[in-house]
């Protein structure tokens, strides 16, 4: 079936050219499916046709660059900026100057260079036990290296992206060294050694195995959402702090994406781009996958808007990228698993 699937994108990929603007080959790491509806609504509104591929980003990235000049790859999707940034830095990108992105997405949701662009954000605020700790103690990032909350963290692993990512707004915000001492009171706060997603760090704060941890919001949103009883419970026993409100702003990730420097459909390619910036799709985003519009706002998903309004970290997500090999080595120094 996969020899049949790269066949197909192939021949694609050799179509005249007057038939560009009916192909997009779309190589995606996203694996929601939610999205199902983003993408027959941009055929529906286009008449071009999306072929599929989606897998691991690590993977989806190694094949790009075996195919070399002959993918037939247009566009790349993935969620994190830091997975943006090693595509960036494999030189799969071609730049894209629209006027529609540089209107409609904020200059720190895209590549300077426009390489790529965020089309939504996930915040990855604080977490924690209601009634087991007071939230006035967790006010700011910093504040999870208290001692006073020894015995009280769970986290994911440090190899774990959106972690990366974290430490990598870190780095930018507060240094490298400063960042460093921060992880290395985290760990000492530790409940419990890192394991399992950010729903699994959740549900043990919902428990009791700890009290504190961060989570993206969706993963939360998805609680709120649930009709399962236990999920349920989970969300009514956490209650989530936005950081640094009264300084730099909460951290937030994205997804991105980015037109290939081999694309075969370049026109259709940023008539995609400029499509995942529109109004329906936003909607699709916020609506779909609990994750915040990169434009616009989330009044119809009524329990991401229950989080409330805060103040996120300006930052340019294209440095989370670039401290992501610091961030690691500081995890791995602070003895962060």
């Amino acid at each position: 079936m996969k020899t049949l699937v790269i066949s197909v994108l192939a021949a694609l990929a050799a179509l005249p050219a007057s038939a560009e603007e009916k192909v997009l080959n779309l190589y995606s790491s996203r694996h929601y499916q939610t999205d199902e509806a983003l993408y027959d609504n941009f055929t529906k509104q286009t008449g071009i046709k999306i072929n599929r591929i989606e897998a691991g980003e690590d993977a989806l990235l190694e094949r790009i660059k075996n195919e070399g000049t002959r993918s037939p790859a247009d566009i790349l999707v993935t969620v994190d900026a830091g997975r943006l940034w090693r595509a960036e830095q494999m030189g799969l990108f071609a730049p894209v100057n629209s006027k529609v992105l540089a209107e409609r997405v904020p200059a720190a949701l895209r590549q300077p260079d426009n390489l790529w662009f965020a089309f939504s954000v996930r915040a990855r605020p604080i977490f924690y036990a209601k009634g087991m700790v007071d939230p006035k103690d967790l006010q700011n990032y910093e504040d999870l290296a208290n001692p006073k909350l020894k015995g009280k963290v769970c986290m994911r692993s440090s190899s774990n992206m959106y972690n990366l990512s974290l430490m990598g707004s870190m780095i930018a915000n507060d240094g490298a060294e400063k960042s460093e001492q921060w992880a290395k009171g985290v760990v000492a706060n530790f409940a419990r050694d890192p394991k399992g997603g950010d729903t699994d760090q959740l549900k043990a704060v919902a428990s009791g195995e700890c009290a504190v941890t961060v989570s993206n919001t969706y993963y939360f949103v998805r609680l709120l959402k649930s009709t399962k009883p236990d999920e349920k419970v989970v969300a009514e026993r956490v209650g989530v702090v936005f950081p640094n409100q009264g300084n730099r702003g909460t951290h937030v990730n994205i997804s991105g994406a980015g037109m290939m420097k081999n694309a075969p459909h370049p026109e259709a390619a940023v008539k995609f781009l400029e499509y995942l910036a529109s109004p329906e799709a936003q909607s699709y985003f916020a609506n779909g996958n609990n994750e915040f519009p990169v434009v616009g706002s989330v009044k119809d998903n009524r329990e991401l808007a229950s989080l409330g309004e805060f103040k996120k970290d300006s930052l340019n997500v294209a440095a989370l990228g670039r401290n992501q090999s610091a961030a690691q080595q500081a995890y791995d120094r602070a003895g962060w698993k």
